[in-house]
């Protein structure tokens, strides 16, 4: 006898399948779903996947992402889906894109980096690069290299 996972269906709303495993808390913070959230959301970590061994997925009733949210994920999660749910049926359904380039999504550590600066209002720029399986980010201004990006999420 064969072992499934069986998470409800939703009627409408976001299933982000295929998250890298141990990256669903993370990808509610992204989301903006904490304790105090209203939304019905559904979560699974380490769960058997044939493509990638472990993963996490994550269903949210009623919410819809938006391009910040979606680059956010793509960054932390390169591998991942994104199904937009209306009345139970799929859509569409997407993979991610690691984005080219970011802007106010990072926070570079660079103490003097001019994106640190008080007096000088700048929003943070990065370039992003795939080189085999590790997503690293370049600043724009200083040009300090970024890994384990989400460390660095604003």
């Amino acid at each position: 006898m064969e072992e499934r996972l069986t998470i409800s269906k939703i009627k409408e709303g976001t299933v982000i399948d295929h998250i890298n495993s141990g990256k669903a808390l993370l990808v509610l913070k992204i989301l903006g779903i904490d304790k105090n959230s209203k939304e019905t959301v559904s979560m699974a970590m380490n769960v058997e996947s044939k493509k990638m061994g472990k993963k996490d997925i994550v269903k949210v009733e009623g919410k819809f992402i938006n391009e910040d949210q979606l680059n956010r994920i793509a960054l932390i999660a390169p591998s991942a889906t994104i199904n937009i749910i209306k009345n139970y049926e799929i859509k569409r359904k997407f993979k991610v894109k690691i984005p080219k380039k970011v802007e106010g999504i990072l926070k570079c550590p660079n103490k003097n980096c001019i994106t640190n600066t008080e007096r000088e209002p700048v929003k943070t720029s990065f370039s992003i690069y795939k080189v085999d399986n590790e997503i690293f980010a370049k600043c724009l201004y200083c040009g300090k290299k970024l890994s384990e990006l989400e460390d660095h999420l604003e």
